[in-house]
């Protein structure tokens, strides 16, 4: 049985923005997939922070990280290749 280590990374887009990776480490397989991605823009509401919650868990129920993305090497990688796939 496969488990999942939550990990958030986050990156300061301007003075206004930031976004947060919902990265998974793959236990004990090894290697790292981003499950999403979460824009804030300030003000920050609490209802976008509980609508992200109830997405991140919504999507961990229905289908495993590492089938919803590939896995890879380091988490720079996991997120470098979620940019790419959803620019």
């Amino acid at each position: 049985m496969k488990h999942y280590k939550s990990i958030d990374v986050w990156r300061r887009l301007n003075d206004e923005r930031v976004v947060r990776y919902r990265c998974f480490e793959v236990l004990p397989d090894g290697g790292f997939c981003v499950q999403s991605a979460d824009f804030f823009d300030a003000p920050v509401s609490i209802d976008r922070i509980l609508e992200h919650e109830r997405q991140y868990v919504e999507l961990l129920i229905e289908d495993a990280p590492d089938e919803r993305s590939e896995p890879h090497e380091t988490l720079e990688a996991a997120i470098e290749a979620h940019d790419k796939e959803f620019r």
